[in-house]
């Protein structure tokens, strides 16, 4: 795992959008298949994102999922997808046809089918899963991941792409995409950013499979975490994750 550490979230998120862009720019006739996230912490590099790097971004060859939804209408505040139509797709000039949402106003059981249909087709399978070239993570500060929740680790070795999900204390249904499937990709990008994250970038960095977080950051292959000083606060070496 390669941990990178810089002084701010907003400086943190650049250099995240500008990782995105080289790892593409290192492949110019590949399309990627891109999954993102949602909550807070993306949202700054979304916005960043659509009014710094719009030219120096290869929209045509990105093709978008979410790793996870809220079982809400897209024109709910708490929908990934609204976010981010939002902030970025609706600002740049990323094809219509390349942007593959959850319905998360469809019935949570039924969407988490079609979701997990749709991206078997979409994309190439490796292993028997769908194989990513980019996976964009965050983590809760109770160490969750894709909604995946700790006391809901079974969900990581699901036998299904898709799954449902749902908020411990809120009882609010989610669509996540589960481990193997995060696993399987080309890269696992992790931001994280803030002092009430740094718990968890610890645990990440120095425990065992502790919270679904950890487990993915210890089991996917080619994991980078992104953070800024904040998040790292307990990290000696910024320059990896390391053992105490």
């Amino acid at each position: 795992m390669k941990l990178s550490v810089f002084p701010s979230s907003i400086e943190t998120s650049r250099a995240l959008i500008l990782r995105l862009v080289e790892i593409m720019n290192e492949e110019p006739d590949r399309v990627f298949n891109i999954a993102v996230s949602g909550g807070n912490t993306p949202a700054l590099m979304f916005d960043l994102w659509a009014n710094e790097y719009v030219k120096s971004t290869p929209w045509d060859r990105m093709r978008i999922y979410w790793v996870d939804e809220r079982c809400v209408p897209p024109d709910d505040s708490d929908s990934n997808y609204g976010m981010m139509r939002k902030l970025l797709l609706g600002l740049t000039p990323i094809p219509y046809e390349n942007v593959f949402r959850i319905r998360g106003e469809a019935k949570p059981a039924k969407e988490a089918v079609r979701y997990s249909e749709l991206v078997r087709q979409q994309v190439p399978l490796k292993r028997g899963w769908p194989e990513f070239d980019i996976v964009l993570l965050g983590a809760g500060d109770d160490g969750h991941t894709s909604s995946i929740f700790p006391g809901q680790e079974d969900l990581l070795i699901s036998n299904s792409i898709y799954v449902v999900s749902a908020h411990p204390r809120n009882g609010q249904k989610r669509i996540a995409m589960t481990g193997y499937p995060i696993q399987n990709a080309r890269y696992v990008i992790f931001l994280i950013t803030g002092k009430n994250k740094a718990d968890i970038v610890d645990e990440i960095c120095h425990s065992g499979d502790t919270g679904p977080a950890a487990y993915i950051a210890h089991h996917a292959q080619n994991v980078e975490l992104f953070a800024d000083k904040a998040a790292a606060a307990y990290i000696d070496d910024s320059n990896r994750c390391g053992n105490k």
